[in-house]
């Protein structure tokens, strides 16, 4: 599963949520060269977001192997709603106390909390995600599905598996994956690269 390259708004420092902003010109290179690093891979399907920058780098992940790129919404990035678009010092300024008051919170409660009722909690991500997740585990086992999805899912998946990433800019790198494997029940982490974690699990 690998987060797309870098946008527009990653550069201007933006939410993008379900906002559609395209890859910049080093965005575009960084994910050719991960196309490479991925060469000797043999993937069976390619899934990916809908939005405009997870397809994108989908395509460029698969040109030379010729694959069809089929796109869900499951895949999206969390929606920041109302928010989506602002610059994230704006956002976080606006929202001083409710981001003070997330942090405060448990985990559990964490994962509910919505700073906004058009926002997505981090329980809503992960049900679509888990669901996406078991369907492919389950239609194609024992086969190998690369997947296109963002910083956000990436970060709620991991940390739903038990896994601590620290929160901030450059923390889920454009570009970076993680290798699962799943029967559709289960799901085990053998590789995480380009995601700082507080502490190894």
């Amino acid at each position: 599963i690998v987060r797309h390259g870098e946008t527009v708004w990653n550069v201007e420092r933006r939410l993008q949520g379900h906002g559609d902003a395209p890859l910049t010109q080093k965005g575009e290179e960084e994910i050719q060269e991960l196309a490479q690093e991925l060469r000797d891979i043999h993937f069976d399907h390619v899934y990916s977001s809908d939005l405009l920058r997870a397809k994108r780098t989908a395509e460029l992940l698969v040109v030379e192997k010729e694959l069809v790129v089929n796109t869900t919404q499951l895949l999206r990035e969390r929606t920041f709603g109302q928010y989506e678009g602002m610059l994230i010092a704006e956002f976080q300024e606006k929202n001083k106390e409710l981001l003070a008051k997330e942090q405060s919170l448990s985990k559990e409660e964490r994962r509910k909390f919505k700073l906004a009722e058009d926002m997505e909690s981090s329980e809503e991500v992960m049900q679509r995600l888990l669901v996406f997740l078991r369907e492919v585990a389950v239609t194609y086992p024992e086969k190998t599905i690369l997947i296109v999805s963002h910083s956000g899912v990436l970060r709620i998946l991991l940390e739903h598996l038990g896994y601590d990433v620290v929160h901030g800019r450059g923390m889920v790198k454009n570009g970076a994956y993680i290798k699962l494997l799943s029967d559709g029940v289960e799901f085990e982490v053998q590789k995480i690269i380009g995601i700082t974690l507080s502490e190894n699990k």
